[in-house]
C-alpha cells in the first residue's frame, strides 16, 4: 500500500521486495480478500440512536414483547421516555399492537416503539397526550393516525404521522450523539464494512461525522442523502439545493465524507398497506381510498422535482416498495433524462420489493440502480405470510427480484437499511445466493430462479455500492491506485458451499491502508 492507496497486487514474492521496516503484515490465511464492502443504504444515526434503546427484535410472541418492554422500563426507571423499536407485525392480532397494551406495560410516562421498518409507531396513552393527539386532530399529509370505530386513536402512527413523536422525544446530547456514532462505526468496521451510505440525513450531520474523525476514533467512509418532500414549491427546492450546495460542492473530492445526492419517500411498506400498488391490495374495494396505498408524490411533482435536481447536478434516489411506486420513480427519471439527454445521472430506486414485469427491463434500458437490501427478503414463514397475505400470490411471485433486473441488464447496489434489519453483510449475502431464511427454510429457496452466484452478490456489496455513488474510480475494486479499503474472511467464501457464509467471520477490516478491526 501507498499512504491510503492500493500499491500493488500479486503473489507473496512478488510483494515481499515492497515492503519496508514499518510495513505492518496481515495475513488472510487462506481467507477470502474482498473490496470493503459499501452497505448501499441504511440509516446510521438512527441505528446508532437506537443502540441505548430497547431493541424488540427478534421477538416472535407477544410474551417476549410483554416481557421485554417491562424488563426494559424496570431497569430505566429515569428516563422520561421509554424508546425501542423492532416489533413485526406478525406477532399481533389484525397486524398492529394497541395502546391499551402498552398503557398497562408503561403506564408513568411516554412509551413510543417503532415498527421494525421503521413506517409505524406504537404509542402508550400518555404519548399520544404529550403529543396532543385527540380525536380532532387531524392525520398529516402522508400519514395516519389509526382510530377505533369511535375515532379514539389506537396507539399506532403510520409514515408521517411518526412526526409527531419525532418532535416530542428527547434527543440525546451532542457528546451522547458523538458516543453512540463512535459505537455504529466500530459495529460496522466488525462487519468488514469501510464504506456506509446514509438514505436520509440532516445537514448538521456533515459537522458531527467531522468531529468524530478528529477525535481519532476509527471511523468508515459515509455518503449522506438529503430528504427532500413533496408539497415543497420549486422554488422552495431550489433555495433549499442551494443552501446543501453550500455544504456539498467543497466535499466533491473529499474520501471520507460526502452529499450530492437527494432521497424521495414515493411511498411506504406493504405490511401496512402503504407502499404504493397498480391493484387494490387484497380484499380492498377498488373505491376504498386505501385500495392502492397512498403514493407521497403526486407523479408530476416527483418529476419536476427530479428535473430540477437533475439540472443542478445532484442524483436522486427514490423509496419505492411498491409497484406503482417503481412504476412512478422510473417514468420521472426516463421523462427527465428524455428532456435533457442524459445519460449518466445514476438514478436510483430504493427497496423494490414487488414490480410489474414490463418495468424490469427498465433499469438496464435507463441506466437507473437498483439499489436493494436483500436481507429484506427473508423468507420466515410468518413474516413472509403477512407480507404476501397483502398482495397476493401472483405480485409476491415478484418479489425482490434482483436475479431478474440483473440479468435483464440493470445494475445492483446491496445495503442493509440498517437499522431496519442487522447491518451484517453475512445475512444479505446468503439471502442473495440461497434465497433462504438462515435456517435454511425454505429447503432450495424461495423464488429460487432469483438467486445469485456468490461472486455477484460479493460484487453488488462492492463494485455495485461503488458505481451507485460516483465512487469506482476510488473503491469497489482491488488494483493498484484504489483506495486501501478491505475486507478479509476467515476463509474463501467462494471455494465454500454457500451453507458456511453465516459461519464465515470476517478477520480483517481495513480502511485507508490502516487496520480498523481485527488484525
Amino acid at each position: 500500500m501507498d499512504g491510503d492507496r492500493i500499491l500493488a497486487l500479486g503473489s507473496e514474492s512478488d510483494i515481499a521486495g515492497l515492503a519496508g521496516p514499518a510495513t505492518q503484515i496481515v495475513d488472510a490465511q487462506g481467507g477470502l480478500v474482498t473490496p470493503g464492502f459499501n452497505d448501499a443504504h441504511q440509516h446510521i444515526r438512527t441505528g446508532a440512536r437506537h443502540l441505548r434503546n430497547l431493541d424488540l427484535s427478534g421477538e416472535t410472541s407477544i410474551e417476549g414483547v410483554r416481557r421485554q418492554i417491562l424488563e426494559f422500563a424496570r431497569l430505566n426507571p429515569t428516563r422520561d421516555w421509554v424508546l425501542g423499536r423492532g416489533w413485526v407485525y406478525s406477532v399481533f392480532a389484525g397486524g398492529f399492537p394497541d395502546r391499551a397494551l402498552l398503557d398497562q406495560l408503561v403506564p408513568d410516562r411516554p412509551a413510543a416503539l417503532e415498527a421494525y421498518d421503521l413506517h409505524s409507531v406504537w404509542v402508550n396513552s400518555q404519548a399520544l397526550a404529550r403529543i396532543g393527539v385527540s380525536r380532532q386532530t387531524v392525520d398529516p399529509p402522508g400519514g395516519r393516525i389509526m382510530r377505533d370505530s369511535e375515532g379514539e386513536a389506537t396507539g399506532i402512527l403510520k409514515e408521517t404521522a411518526m412526526a409527531l413523536v419525532a418532535r416530542a422525544r428527547p434527543a440525546p446530547t451532542r457528546e451522547a450523539e458523538l458516543d453512540l456514532l463512535g459505537q455504529a462505526m466500530e459495529l460496522a468496521l466488525r462487519h468488514g464494512l469501510t464504506s456506509l451510505q446514509d438514505a436520509g440525513a440532516e445537514p448538521e450531520e456533515f459537522a458531527l461525522y467531522d468531529a468524530l474523525r478528529e477525535r481519532g476514533r476509527p471511523v468508515v467512509r459515509i455518503r449522506l442523502a438529503h430528504r427532500i418532500e413533496p408539497g415543497w414549491s420549486m422554488t422552495a427546492l431550489e433555495r433549499r439545493l442551494r443552501e446543501w450546495e453550500e455544504v456539498t460542492l467543497s466535499r466533491r473530492d473529499d474520501v471520507w465524507l460526502r452529499g450530492g445526492i437527494l432521497k424521495a419517500f414515493l411511498d411506504g411498506v406493504v405490511e401496512s398497506r402503504t407502499a404504493a400498488m397498480l391493484a387494490p391490495y387484497e380484499g380492498a374495494a377498488a373505491d376504498d381510498p386505501e385500495a392502492y396505498g397512498r403514493p407521497r408524490w403526486e407523479p408530476g411533482e416527483f418529476a419536476a422535482a427530479v428535473l430540477l435536481a437533475g439540472e443542478r447536478g445532484w442524483q436522486v434516489q427514490a423509496h419505492a416498495i411498491g409497484d406503482r411506486a417503481v412504476r412512478m420513480a422510473l417514468d420521472a427519471y426516463e421523462d427527465a433524462a428524455g428532456q435533457r439527454g442524459w445519460s449518466d445521472r445514476r438514478f436510483r430506486v430504493e427497496h423494490i420489493e414487488t414490480i410489474d414485469p414490463a418495468d424490469v427491463p427498465r433499469f438496464g434500458r435507463l441506466g437507473v440502480i437498483a439499489s436493494m437490501q436483500p436481507y429484506h427478503a427473508d423468507p420466515t414463514p410468518s413474516a413472509l405470510e403477512v407480507w404476501t397475505r397483502q398482495i397476493g400470490a401472483d405480485r409476491a411471485s415478484r418479489g425482490w427480484v434482483w436475479g431478474s433486473i440483473l440479468r435483464a441488464g440493470g445494475r445492483l447496489a446491496f445495503g442493509s437499511d440498517w437499522p431496519v434489519v442487522s447491518l451484517d453483510p453475512r445475512l444479505g449475502l446468503n439471502m442473495a445466493a440461497s434465497r433462504t431464511t438462515p435456517e435454511g427454510v425454505p429447503p432450495g429457496g424461495w423464488l429460487a430462479d432469483q438467486r445469485l452466484p456468490l461472486a455477484e452478490a460479493i460484487a453488488a456489496y462492492t463494485r455495485g455500492g461503488a458505481f451507485a455513488e460516483f465512487g469506482e474510480n476510488l473503491k469497489g475494486a482491488l488494483r493498484p491506485g484504489m483506495l486501501a479499503d478491505l475486507t478479509v474472511f476467515d476463509r474463501d467464501l467462494l471455494a465454500r458451499p454457500a451453507a458456511e457464509i453465516l459461519s464465515a467471520c470476517v478477520r480483517t477490516t481495513i480502511v485507508g491502508g490502516v487496520v480498523a478491526y481485527g488484525g
